[in-house]
């Protein structure tokens, strides 16, 4: 999780407070929104998350929203704290997540900015370079860069042959042959299987290697 925390302070003593900006994340994990909040008097009434607000119309609150149902833990409460836990997550929740409340004084409604931006990968085994001497670099590729400096893990026709980083050079290949990768943690998330086709010659210069899903 990054480092970085954002503050962010209203008049007379309103605001929220997000320990990261952003998050990347795998698709089918869960991940904690952590979020606190400050307000000068009376009592909140209402507390929310959203991800659109249109000017003069109170957002949605994502606790409503079908796509979330099920999935959605506040861990929060009406005082100070407003994390917010997503499990079971999709690519399709990537988006800037805010937190809303409302409070029981005239004009006591406050939303901090600029909130946590999710960005939801899956993992996807890719071809990163090729030689003519049948070696290559099989990448585990996300869509951004995941959060915490993860360590990943290299399959072999199901069994496990590497703990390391997301690159790995296979010595040979055999249309036999696949390949998949997950991450420290989260193996149950295992990109899909990919097998290799083609032909290779070390003694040609001429090489090609084609990945397909298994």
């Amino acid at each position: 999780m990054s480092n970085c925390v954002s503050v962010v302070l209203g008049q007379n003593g309103w605001s929220v407070t997000y320990t990261t900006q952003s998050i990347c994340t795998l698709k089918g994990s869960s991940v904690d929104l952590f979020c606190s909040y400050t307000y000068p008097r009376g009592t909140v009434t209402t507390t929310l998350w959203f991800t659109k607000m249109e000017a003069g119309v109170e957002p949605e609150d994502l606790g409503q929203d079908p796509e979330y149902a099920g999935r959605l833990e506040y861990h929060g409460d009406k005082k100070k704290d407003c994390t917010l836990k997503i499990t079971d997550l999709r690519e399709s929740d990537s988006a800037t997540y805010k937190f809303r409340f409302i409070t029981d004084q005239t004009r006591g409604k406050y939303s901090g900015s600029p909130g946590v931006t999710l960005s939801v990968t899956a993992l996807q085994v890719k071809i990163t370079s090729k030689t003519w001497q049948n070696r290559v670099t099989l990448t585990c590729s996300t869509t951004c860069t995941l959060t915490d400096n993860p360590t990943y893990i290299w399959y072999k026709n199901g069994h496990k042959v590497k703990e390391d980083t997301s690159s790995l050079y296979p010595d040979s290949f055999s249309d036999a042959d696949s390949y998949s990768c997950a991450v420290k943690g989260h193996e149950d998330l295992h990109s899909p299987a990919v097998c290799e086709y083609g032909f290779n010659s070390v003694f040609s210069i001429t090489f090609q290697v084609q990945l397909s899903v298994c």
